[in-house]
């Protein structure tokens, strides 16, 4: 029903506008001359009447009207619900709303059933109501809007004022957006170092939440839980993998770039660079498949010959086919970034006598560092962030060690498999994971700062 509404409404704004600009050549007998504003800014301004009240009230109605229809579950139901704990009352309501939404549910039984008549119900008013709200203040926007287009009507300042205004709002959604990401994760790990020690959680070397989970119904005391949950194995895990992975990708996605922008010729380029940057099109779970199929039960057979243990899940299938994954981030952003280099320096190291090899070490490469951190920084976070192919080739094992040969995890595979199921979010095991993402956005803002101290350095000397 909604995308249904915001259709005519969108509708009704292309019709306004055309009407609206109509009206502007009809006041001045088609005398453009004599308007303030030029014809189309009066469509503009018509348009904007007619669809933004309607546009605005659209998300405010559905978030109200969907606590309007929670609130009336638990009220026509309470007798039922408070029986029940708090995450069963959730999935009661959630259930109720699925199976009025033609949904599918495990369970359902007469108070569901009901409590879905109910919902069926008022969605039903809310929508009627919602149209027939939407419909007047379309109305009645467009109506006003028409009779204000006369010639000295400075519709160009209100069209340009409200543009304006939703790219404020466009900018004003991502910064709010981050914050509200910081804060969630800063209020849910203060209550994880409720419950677990800071300094046991950062410097611990035995990482087994599982533990505390299964100890959640005994007497397990917090200083137990402090025990299970020491992060370092899951940040050394993280670490070699990134390691190994940017131990391929940095040296083969650099070269790649530098021969493609300075060393091919423009059809073996025209065909390279498109093949190349496919890898990045790849699903991960693909590269997953291919490390745990084919990666790992190589380095093992090697292993195996040269006498080296080597574990069914290695750090070093992970991080190998990371690699060849990132592969494509470093080398079409370094190529862009070397393509940016201006050519009068290369001509000037040439005047100079410099071969082309150090023309590229001396002056291009140089010049376009800010550019290629900033493409192995995005490499980085890419290798950081990743879960799909630890999970596949490197397993969930918690080890602390640096040798690539055994099985280890990350902090984002730690993070998926605590977050896994329905869980109760006031238990260690849960919030350890908003912890572990607390670490990694500390660790990326500071490769961030890092980064911007190099590009600014840099950009002083060449600019």
């Amino acid at each position: 029903m909604s995308l249904t509404l915001f259709l005519i409404v969108i509708i009704a704004a292309f019709a306004a506008y055309g009407m609206g600009r109509k009206r502007a050549y009809a006041v001045v007998d088609g005398a453009v001359t004599k308007l303030h504003s030029r014809p189309s800014y009066h469509g503009f301004y018509t348009a904007i009447f007619t669809a933004l009240p309607a546009m605005l009230i659209m998300p405010l109605w559905n978030v109200i009207a969907q606590r309007m229809i929670d609130g009336a579950i638990r009220s026509n139901f309470s007798n039922a619900l408070d029986q029940m704990t708090t995450p069963q009352v959730e999935a009661f309501v959630r259930d109720a709303l699925a199976i009025a939404n033609g949904g599918v549910v495990s369970f359902r039984d007469e108070a569901k059933e009901q409590a879905a008549q109910l919902v069926a119900s008022l969605q039903a008013t809310s929508s009627l109501l919602l149209s027939i709200c939407i419909c007047a203040l379309a109305l009645a926007g467009f109506f006003y809007a028409f009779r204000q287009i006369t010639p000295v009507k400075r519709a160009r300042h209100v069209v340009e004022r409200v543009i304006r205004g939703g790219l404020i709002a466009c900018a004003a959604v991502a910064i709010f957006t981050t914050i509200g990401i910081v804060f969630s994760l800063i209020f849910e790990s203060l209550r994880f170092f409720g419950q677990v020690s800071i300094f046991d959680f950062l410097f611990g070397i035995h990482w087994s939440p599982q533990s505390a989970f299964e100890a959640a119904g005994s007497d397990a005391s917090s200083a137990d839980n402090s025990i299970v949950f020491g992060a370092v194995p899951l940040f050394a895990g993280t670490l070699l993998i990134t390691l190994i992975a940017m131990s391929v990708a940095a040296p083969i996605g650099l070269m790649s770039a530098i021969y493609l922008s300075d060393y091919a010729s423009d059809r073996f380029r025209a065909v390279a660079k498109p093949l190349l940057e496919i890898l990045a099109g790849v699903p991960t779970v693909v590269y997953g498949f291919f490390a745990a199929l084919t990666v790992a039960p190589a380095i093992r057979g090697w292993g195996e010959s040269i006498g080296l243990s080597v574990s069914s899940e290695s750090a070093l299938a992970a991080g190998l086919v990371m690699g060849i994954m990132i592969i494509p981030f470093v080398s079409s952003l370094s190529d862009d970034v070397i393509n940016a280099v201006p050519q009068s320096l290369r001509d000037g190291s040439a005047g100079l006598g410099a071969t082309k090899s150090e023309t590229i070490r001396r002056v291009v490469l140089p010049a376009a560092l800010p550019g290629i951190v900033s493409a192995m920084l995005l490499a980085v976070s890419r290798a950081v962030g990743e879960t799909m192919i630890v999970v596949m080739a490197a397993g969930l094992a918690a080890n602390l060690t640096i040798n690539p040969l055994e099985a280890v995890t990350t902090v984002t595979v730690q993070i998926v498999t605590l977050l896994v199921g329905d869980q109760e979010f006031d238990s260690a095991k849960t919030l350890a994971a908003f912890a572990l993402g607390l670490v990694l956005f500390v660790i990326t803002l500071c490769l961030n700062v890092i980064a911007l101290r190099v590009v600014q350095k840099y950009r002083e000397q060449y600019d």
